[in-house]
């Protein structure tokens, strides 16, 4: 769905649609719904977590990690 098929949400102010957005986002973090999680991303999340047991990460350092952001641009 995009706002432009709900006229009401585009007639709204920056400030209305921020607050509508808060609204909307509170409404849904109460919902007893669980989202499911692709099997590629669990995947993913336990080769990291082995990886990080083994000692086999390579951290960087907030500066690098800007650094590294920064040359991407």
């Amino acid at each position: 769905m995009r706002t432009t098929e709900i006229p009401q949400i585009t007639e709204l102010s920056k400030a209305e649609k921020i607050l509508f957005i808060e609204e909307l986002w509170d409404e849904i973090s109460f919902e007893d719904e669980d989202i499911s999680v692709p099997l590629s991303h669990k995947k993913e999340l336990d080769r990291r977590y082995l990886n990080y047991k083994k000692g086999q990460n390579s951290l960087l350092s907030l500066q690098d990690l800007q650094a590294r952001i920064s040359k991407q641009k």
